[in-house]
């Protein structure tokens, strides 16, 4: 089956295919002769998922595929989120966009301190920062969406990872990324989960509702 894949990203590519495996061949952007940038306006992952993915569909009429990740960080009150990539700019240079976040989040750390000093009560800062991705699968024009959760994250600094799982027609399917890859354009968090614990391994035993879990207020 051939899929077009809304990327010119050619390692991306290649990482999803070889995850697909026989059966299925992966095409880029440039190979059906889309040299634009695809839209990017929804101000949620969902929405900028299914509106690449739709955007394919209108102008190709063919089998196509489209993901949206990022990032939200707690105490930017769920920013960057997705606008992840250009955080600091339409370039989406990635050193550019943590160093934004990390601006901020100082800035926020020394109001905190002020206030302290002032003999005002104020909440700690959180770091606190949750990674989400969205797929949209649209095949003979049948839309199908796909979130994934982060069931782990291990190690830190530039070795970082963590691990999303997902359910795909009732089979889990998991996979653990490296948190700076350059291959990962966005991490976007679209809801929060009210968990006891840190890591989510109880998860692989579960399906259907069984897996789901309960919203964060």
């Amino acid at each position: 089956m051939k899929i077009v894949f809304a990327t010119g990203n050619i390692g991306k590519l290649r990482e999803a295919s070889e995850i697909l495996g026989e059966g299925f061949e992966l095409v880029s952007l440039e190979q059906v002769g889309i040299t634009e940038d695809i839209p990017e306006t929804g101000k949620t992952l969902v929405a900028n998922s299914l509106q690449k993915a739709m955007y394919l569909y209108d102008k190709l009429g063919c089998n196509c595929f489209a993901d949206d990740t990022g990032l939200e960080v707690d105490a930017l009150g769920g920013a960057p989120g997705v606008y992840t990539a250009r955080y600091a700019g339409d370039d989406k240079d990635f050193n550019k966009n943590m160093d934004k976040v990390l601006y901020e989040l100082q800035v926020l750390e020394g109001s905190r301190h002020m206030a302290a000093e002032m003999g005002l009560k104020t909440k700690p800062v959180s770091r606190r920062a949750r990674f989400k991705s969205v797929v949209t699968l649209i095949i003979d024009g049948k839309i199908q969406m796909f979130e994934g959760t982060i069931i782990s994250k291990k190690h830190g600094g530039i070795q970082e990872t963590f691990t999303v799982r997902r359910l795909s027609f009732g089979v889990g399917v998991e996979r653990t990324f490296p948190m700076h890859s350059p291959k990962i354009d966005k991490v976007v968090v679209v809801r929060k989960g009210s968990v006891r614990r840190a890591k989510l391994y109880y998860l692989k035993g579960k399906t259907a509702k069984n897996s789901r879990i309960k919203e964060a207020k």
